[in-house]
């Protein structure tokens, strides 16, 4: 997929491939294999050799949307994702979800066991921190704390920490779509937005800007999770690297089961103009970047 407007065809494929070969480079440096009593083992093994990197992305994405800070830009698309990470490892986890397969392959609580497992999760979650906070002299200091600021407003109760509580206890509950949606805004869609404007920190904008990329935030956070919904039920386990039709067997609401399929996949669509719409309308000149990541977002078929 390529991305035009008004000069050359942006190269979607080659954009991601650089910037995926300089994260997973990144990840592999920064999460080491020396951590005591194998624990090293089990936290590249949650992190490494798998998954879009979709978070990550939108952070370079949007840091060169507003010509941001590189280095600083690397550090949190990489915390991000250990974050991303983390969050997976316990929500696999017998006590959550109890999922055997992630990524394609088998989930850490089963190749390495649930202790440690949960102290993988804990450690990545810490390494997350450890990355936004290096000397001064890299990253400036206002930087390092907005980016911690955002990031842990994310994951924390006001984000993924509190929509996977709404989730649990959502399980054989009737939501209607304003619960679903506000469940979702804090489990999925909160990161991705997060990760959005953790890119935008990087660099200096107006409010204007700063205004239209949360929108675009949302709203491709939001439409991941309505494209995940869908491909629960029409997707296999091969393709998508877990188990399909894992909702379902869970009775857990859906938008396929409150909104149906057709419904669903209209929304996705909506979602997709709300976000394009918000980056024509942010002022910035180059977000081609962002565009075909949203796109990607609504079009995957894993």
């Amino acid at each position: 997929m390529n991305v035009s407007r008004g000069g050359q065809p942006f190269l979607v494929a080659a954009w991601s491939a650089a910037h995926l070969e300089a994260v997973e480079q990144a990840l592999s440096r920064w999460v080491v294999a020396q951590a005591p009593a194998g624990l090293g083992d089990s936290m590249r093994y949650a992190v490494l050799d798998g998954g879009k990197r979709l978070r990550p992305l939108l952070v370079l994405a949007a840091c060169e949307a507003v010509h941001g800070n590189t280095a600083a830009s690397m550090r949190a698309a990489c915390a991000v994702e250990l974050i991303h990470a983390y969050s997976l490892v316990h929500d696999d986890m017998p006590c959550m979800d109890n999922d055997v397969l992630r990524r394609g392959k088998a989930t850490v609580h089963v190749k390495f066991g649930q202790a440690q497992a949960l102290l993988a999760g804990d450690a990545l979650q810490a390494l997350a921190f450890e990355l936004l906070t290096p000397e001064p002299d890299e990253v400036p200091a206002a930087i390092q704390a907005s980016l911690c600021r955002l990031l842990a407003r994310a994951a924390g109760h006001e984000g993924m920490a509190g929509g996977q509580a709404i989730d649990l206890a959502s399980i054989g509950q009737a939501l209607d779509e304003d619960q679903l949606r506000q469940m979702h805004r804090l489990k999925t869609g909160a990161l991705l937005q997060c990760s959005v404007l953790m890119g935008a920190a990087c660099g200096s904008l107006d409010a204007r800007a700063s205004a239209a990329l949360a929108v675009y935030g949302a709203a491709v956070g939001l439409a991941f999770q309505v494209v995940d919904d869908i491909l629960d039920v029409t997707a296999d386990s091969q393709t998508l690297g877990k188990t399909a039709g894992k909702d379902a067997q869970q009775d857990k609401p859906t938008y396929v089961s409150v909104l149906g399929l057709e419904r669903s996949r209209d929304y996705a669509g909506e979602l997709l103009v709300q976000a394009r719409d918000a980056l024509a309308c942010s002022g910035l000149a180059e977000t081609r970047a962002l565009l075909a990541l949203a796109e990607m977002v609504v079009n995957r078929h894993n």
